[in-house]
């Protein structure tokens, strides 16, 4: 299995180096970092820090997804549903989790908060043009391709 090389910088001392869950985990673990507990009310957005930031390698984009346990098990996932990293951003990265449940939700110093997958991506370069390609599909939107 293919490998790049992500530098981070411990911005706080109590920092904890993202981490993979198993052998083939696509996305390493974010923990939060921070003195004490976060409480995040019902319908509320906290930012998390990480206490930490990388060095993506060119080409590469970190993006930031919930973990299932904490959004199934407590409601909570990012707001902003996938955070995207540039390779260009060298500042913290930092989680913003919503609290989508009925309860209010604690976050500890040191909980897996989220995900990172690093990812290749394809700059575009986009063209004005007065006509698109035709399809089978034309210009069907929301739900067309599931309709009986």
């Amino acid at each position: 299995m293919d490998t790049c090389k992500v530098y981070f910088k411990k911005l706080d001392k109590n920092a904890v180096q993202p981490c993979y869950g198993s052998e083939y985990a696509a996305g390493a673990d974010l923990f939060a970092c921070m003195n004490e507990l976060v409480v995040i009310n019902p319908g509320d957005t906290e930012f998390i820090h990480t206490g930490i930031a990388v060095e993506l390698p060119a080409g590469t984009v970190g993006l930031v997804y919930a973990r299932s346990g904490l959004a199934c098990k407590k409601g909570i996932a990012p707001a902003n549903k996938v955070g995207v990293i540039d390779c260009d951003y060298r500042g913290e990265i930092m989680v913003a989790l919503h609290n989508h449940s009925k309860e209010t939700v604690s976050i500890e110093p040191g909980e897996r908060v989220a995900q990172m997958v690093v990812a290749p991506y394809i700059p575009a370069v986009y063209e004005e043009t007065q006509e698109l390609s035709d399809t089978v599909r034309g210009e069907g939107g929301f739900g067309s391709t599931g309709m009986k």
